[in-house]
């Protein structure tokens, strides 16, 4: 909630922080006493694991990653213009779905193999104790 404050001959803006604030830092404290959270804020995230040299699976998976995304929308997009220009929608019908679906399964392997659900956990770990810390200050 912002004020204006008469000092003088000069008027400024206040900012005063209402019941919003006193809310979120009383559903950040509640939170912040459970097991799990406590656990996390005491046990800082390591992001070291980012730092290290990258390994050839990791190389491997992230390049599956890329290649799904190449291979997904480009090749749908292509496969419906020959679908249009040979006026056989079946390309279309039965190419799309499967183009899609292998690229799926392309981007899942590539995921797996470059431990993404792992990474992906380190850094929703750092966020969430970046977030309660900004809260409970």
């Amino acid at each position: 909630m912002y004020v204006i404050v008469r000092a003088g001959n000069s008027e400024q803006l206040a900012c005063f922080q209402g019941t919003g604030f006193m809310i979120r830092r009383k559903i950040g404290q509640y939170l912040a006493g459970k097991k799990y959270i406590k656990e996390m804020l005491d046990n800082p995230a390591d992001l070291s694991e980012f730092k290290e040299r990258m390994t050839p699976r990791l190389i491997t998976g992230l390049i599956l990653m890329v290649l799904s995304f190449i291979m997904g929308w480009p090749a749908i997009a292509v496969l419906s213009a020959l679908a249009v220009w040979f006026k056989e929608p079946l390309i279309a019908v039965i190419g799309c779905p499967t183009t899609y679906a292998l690229s799926c399964v392309v981007f899942i392997v590539g995921a797996w193999l470059s431990r993404a659900p792992h990474y992906m956990g380190i850094l929703a770990r750092y966020n969430v104790q970046v977030f309660f810390r900004k809260l409970l200050s």
